[in-house]
């Protein structure tokens, strides 16, 4: 019988499983996850065929290399990078026919962040909760990549895609995150809605899948104490003691203490996930504040 699975030969900085994530369990305190740029993973899937929904390796900075024990077709978008299979190169962004026992290196990120890594029918680790996305927040969902690890692969459909290759959006030179007013805009001084679109911000590097954390001009309160926690919406911009903004990304924690100056459209989220430590970041208010 085929052995439908892959080995992890490098798990890279961080590379995880994610899919489309755990909708509909925040009254339990557990966050959407998924994959943070996913446009990118769905265009994955579609190059090899699969639902949107299917599992895939989400990677980080340095990419990961596997070994399939089958034959498969893989497909890598999202950060440009080099792709190898036993070291010879083949294409980014176009589905890959790989021989079983063979070796498929995603190598570090060009542009960009996360690089995501398909194969046709889905990696089909245990799902929790309807999803099997790796959650680092609240831990559920399978762990991190660690190497020797295995991971087992579905069935392929019978659908196959139209196209060779398909062109992507590139990385941001720029990241811009438009900011619908938040409920707790009130919480804040009259010209912060003039800072937040006038300031020079940079992507930090202390930001991760939880939230995209900034360096910049603070925004400061005019309401003073405690705010009791509430909840937490993805896009959320909550703004903590240091003033900096804050924007939460797919395993954000759903409830804070911290006062939430506005939202970022779901829409505008996967350019923040492919925003390298140290891109310019200029936020761009829709509405009053």
């Amino acid at each position: 019988m085929t052995d439908r699975a892959l080995s992890v030969v490098r798990a890279g900085a961080l590379t995880s499983v994610q899919d489309e994530g755990r909708r509909g369990y925040a009254h339990l305190g557990v966050p959407r996850s998924g994959a943070l740029d996913l446009p990118a993973s769905r265009l994955a899937n579609r190059l090899v065929g699969n639902a949107k929904g299917a599992a895939v390796l989400e990677t980080t900075l340095n990419g990961c290399a596997v070994r399939p024990r089958c034959a498969v077709t893989v497909a890598v978008t999202g950060a440009p990078c080099p792709v190898t299979v036993d070291g010879r190169p083949v294409a980014w962004g176009a589905p890959v026919r790989v021989a079983s026992g063979a070796v498929v290196e995603v190598g570090a990120a060009t542009r960009g962040v996360r690089s995501y890594l398909a194969f046709a029918g889905g990696i089909t680790v245990e799902p929790v909760l309807a999803s099997r996305s790796t959650d680092l927040l609240s831990g559920l969902g399978p762990p991190p990549l660690r190497d020797g690890a295995v991971l087992p692969l579905g069935r392929p459909s019978h659908t196959y895609p139209m196209v060779d290759a398909a062109p992507a959006p590139g990385p941001p030179g720029e990241l811009v995150l438009r900011v619908l007013p938040g409920p707790r805009a009130n919480w804040f001084t009259a010209d912060a809605g003039a800072v937040l679109a006038g300031g020079r911000y940079r992507v930090s590097s202390a930001s991760n899948r939880i939230g995209l954390r900034t360096e910049g001009p603070a925004l400061r309160r005019a309401v003073e104490g405690e705010l009791p926690s509430e909840g937490m919406v993805l896009g959320a911009v909550q703004v903590p003691p240091d003033g900096r903004p804050v924007v939460f990304l797919a395993d954000h924690p759903t409830t804070g203490g911290y006062p939430v100056i506005g939202v970022v459209p779901e829409g505008d989220l996967a350019a923040a996930a492919q925003a390298p430590p140290g891109t310019p970041l200029r936020f761009v208010p829709v509405g009053r504040f």
